[in-house]
């Protein structure tokens, strides 16, 4: 049987190689393309030119990229390593603002190396190489587990919309908004998916409708404006996303596109589920006005995808890469914890353990 997409990892490490080795993303799906990154530059790269993209996988590639890092360290003074490391985590964590998987990531890393440091350099290196694959297999067990709180909510032969790209290429297994839908595909649940193409770097378009098929599933694409049409044939039982950061009331920043169609699923009286790990919620965060969105080059509307350039030349572009979906139009939050519902002040202090804090 030829292999498919979902047979590679999306993000792993080839420690012989002293290699972060990732799938091109922005190659798919006409070109199918493994890079092998050695050098942190080109790993920063990565991430922000959306090479390796998805709030999970980010932070799986920041843990395996602080890792390469710190094996580069040529010292065994733990107080000139450590100096080192901490420009290596402040330069990989400055390449994608809004995706708080790379600062979480990052941050456990730092919090591994110190917890290592009375052991020496040596131990540090070996700490962090653990610290990192267990990243990684938290991801696949989390994924796993959002799943299967997402699968049930639903029935067989539902009709599902997902934005951007939620799937395997943006975690370690399974994804998280699709989670669902893969586990469903698994136990004949037979679910239609629609998937909008998400504008202007068509991650729904390149990448989720590719991932799915790859997988057998039932996959019908449409432009994002075309979503509430087909909520109105009555043709959608709910809404999957993922999210990139999660307030601490609720508020979700995910890709832009996402609260439109949120507020479509309001009204047509459609359930809108966003899938987020614990790792994305950050109750340091207070509301979505908070969340620094980041706003990316214009030639990502006016050029990119394009044979020719499909705008006035000179014309002003607005390119924010996130929207924040307020929490009052999300019906629930499914984590791996469990399904959170409104008030999500409540909810979310619980599973965090923050209540009463």
């Amino acid at each position: 049987m030829e292999k498919t997409i979902l047979a590679y990892d999306t993000v792993a490490l080839d420690d012989e190689g002293s290699a972060l080795v990732i799938i091109d993303q922005t190659k798919l799906p006409n070109e199918f393309s493994l890079l092998r990154l050695t050098a942190q530059a080109d790993i920063w790269d990565a991430i922000y030119r959306l090479k390796v993209r998805g709030a999970p996988a980010i932070g799986v590639a920041a843990g395996y990229g602080a890792y390469l890092a710190a094996r580069a360290i040529d010292t065994d003074d733990y107080e000139t390593f450590s100096r080192e490391f901490g420009k290596a985590l402040a330069y990989l964590n400055s390449s994608r603002p809004t995706a708080v998987n790379l600062s979480w990531a990052l941050a456990r890393m730092a919090r591994a190396a110190e917890e290592e440091k009375s052991r020496g350099v040596a131990a540090v290196k070996a700490r962090l190489l653990a610290e990192a694959r267990a990243i990684q297999q938290e991801d696949i067990d989390t994924c796993r587990k959002i799943g299967e709180y997402g699968l049930s909510l639903l029935s067989p032969g539902d009709g599902l919309i997902t934005h951007c790209n939620a799937g395997q290429l943006a975690t370690s297994r399974y994804g998280t908004a699709t989670a669902p839908m893969y586990l469903g595909q698994e136990r004949g649940y037979h679910f239609r998916v629609f998937c909008d193409e998400t504008r202007p770097l068509l991650q729904g378009a390149r990448l989720t409708a590719c991932e799915l098929m790859s997988a057998g599933l039932d996959v019908t694409l449409i432009c994002d404006g075309m979503a509430a049409s087909v909520m109105r044939k009555g043709w959608v039982a709910a809404v999957f996303t993922g999210c990139d950061r999660v307030a601490a009331n609720g508020d979700a920043a995910n890709k832009i596109g996402t609260l439109p169609l949120a507020i479509a699923a309001r009204h047509f009286g459609v359930p809108f589920y966003i899938c987020a790990p614990t790792s994305t919620i950050d109750m340091a965060t207070a509301t979505g006005a908070e969340i620094v969105i980041e706003e990316r080059p214009a030639e990502e509307v006016t050029e990119m995808w394009y044979a020719k350039r499909m705008a006035p030349p000179d014309v002003k572009v607005f390119n924010p890469a996130f929207d924040v979906t307020d929490a009052g139009l999300i019906t629930a939050i499914i984590t791996e914890r469990g399904i959170l519902r409104p008030p999500f002040t409540a909810s979310l202090a619980a599973v965090m353990g923050t209540a009463g804090k």
